[in-house]
């Protein structure tokens, strides 16, 4: 995201030319887009999803999805310890993994608990990451619309106070006028920018995190159920295979057909 972002700055600077970036530096325009962007969705969103920001953009920044054919991997490696030594024997692999929602799942069928009601517990968790998780994306969202509308009300601004000023005959009205007509410009400038340069690429990016977490957490699910309906490990790798993108499936078949 940020090579993105760095690429197209670039080139708009290059475009407007260095020579006349300065004309582009307002920081009345600035208040008023940024800050009055910023200030509504204070208003609009509760203090817990605020907090979230900084994480959030990092993890946009950061850009790295979930692999679901490690999980697919993973999965297959537990369903044949189940297979070979039992269902007690995948807790000590439980304990192993990082990710609350494979730990969880895996522990659930070791301690035998109804196949309906486990599937029940995972979709109420996954309903909960779903809410959770389009929050975030529609704080990135409203910010996308919202910088543009700040950067009209700009515009509105400095027309209202060139209209108000609208005399030629001396220095000051003239001045005072090429003010509010730089106001009026530079304000859509900036919220056509923000928009496009910070909210919309945040909100694609978490989108695209979400999908693919989605996915894998869906893969889980299926697979311990299929564990613990006692599936043989083969079958089950096949079966979560067929859960993903038809891209990635090709590419799997592939290296089957190399290895």
């Amino acid at each position: 995201m940020i090579a993105g972002i760095a690429a197209c700055t670039l080139l708009i600077i290059l475009g407007i030319g260095l020579s006349n970036i300065g004309h582009f530096a307002s920081v009345r325009g600035a208040v008023i887009v940024v800050g009055g962007t910023f200030a509504a969705l204070v208003a609009s969103f509760p203090t817990e999803s605020l907090k979230k920001v900084p994480k959030q953009v990092w993890i946009a920044i950061q850009g790295t999805l979930p692999d679901p054919v490690l999980y697919i991997d993973q999965i297959t490696d537990c369903a044949k310890v189940a297979r070979k030594h039992g269902m007690l024997a995948l807790e000590g692999l439980a304990n192993a993994h990082d990710d609350a929602f494979m730990r969880d799942s895996i522990l659930l069928i070791v301690d035998a608990v109804d196949s309906n009601k486990i599937r029940a517990m995972l979709e109420s968790d996954l309903e909960y990451l779903d809410e959770r998780h389009n929050e975030a994306v529609t704080f990135y969202e409203r910010g996308a619309a919202l910088a543009p509308a700040f950067g009209l009300l700009g515009t509105l601004i400095g027309l209202i106070i060139m209209l108000a000023h609208l005399s030629l005959d001396d220095t000051v009205g003239n001045e005072t006028l090429t003010n509010g007509m730089a106001i009026a410009l530079i304000t859509t400038f900036y919220g056509i920018l923000l928009a496009n340069l910070f909210f919309t690429p945040v909100a694609s990016k978490l989108s695209a995190k979400h999908y693919r977490e989605m996915l894998c957490k869906k893969i889980i699910m299926e697979g311990m159920l299929s564990i613990q309906a006692g599936e043989n490990p083969r079958f089950i790798k096949e079966k979560l295979i067929s859960f993903l993108p038809q891209k990635e499936r090709k590419i799997i078949e592939k290296k089957k057909a190399t290895g």
